[in-house]
């Protein structure tokens, strides 16, 4: 609300947390009615696009901005859980995180939601509207990547 008591318009954080939210909300319920009712609100961070598979931990921090000491509790958790597996690299020596079937499962269920959502929203606002809002979103997270 403004100093003169009118309502501002949101700002796009406010417009992208929602749908955001929906997404994750239907990825959640879906994986629990999917057979993957063990993972919870906090792994999706870990199963984002693209997937951990085959990346160092380290790296895996940083894309999903967590500190190193949260991303391996987690990864502890989902390793447990059979979704994941750290093994050194026979190439290079480093310790990498690997998706295990059940984890491909999982991601494959993942995007078989998020395309519900997609496919939902492009007969809502049309087909070439929902392709239009896919290819501004691309080039906005390719300028929020450069700055």
């Amino acid at each position: 609300m403004s100093a003169n008591g009118q309502t501002l318009p949101p700002l796009i954080g406010a417009l992208l947390r929602e749908p955001w939210q929906t997404v994750r909300d239907h990825m959640l319920d879906g994986l629990h009615t999917h057979g993957f009712a063990d993972l919870t609100s906090a792994h999706l961070n870990v199963l984002q696009h693209p997937g951990p598979d085959a990346v160092r931990p380290t790296e895996l921090a940083a894309r999903t901005r967590m500190t190193r000491q949260a991303l391996n509790y987690l990864l502890g958790q989902m390793e447990q859980l059979g979704y994941v597996e750290r093994r050194s690299d026979s190439g290079d020596g480093a310790r990498r995180v690997y998706l295990t079937e059940r984890g491909h499962r999982a991601m494959a269920t993942i995007r078989e939601l998020v395309k519900e959502i997609e496919d939902r929203w492009a007969r809502d606002l049309g087909a070439d509207e929902f392709a239009r809002l896919r290819e501004l979103l691309t080039d906005l997270n390719a300028i929020a990547a450069r700055s």
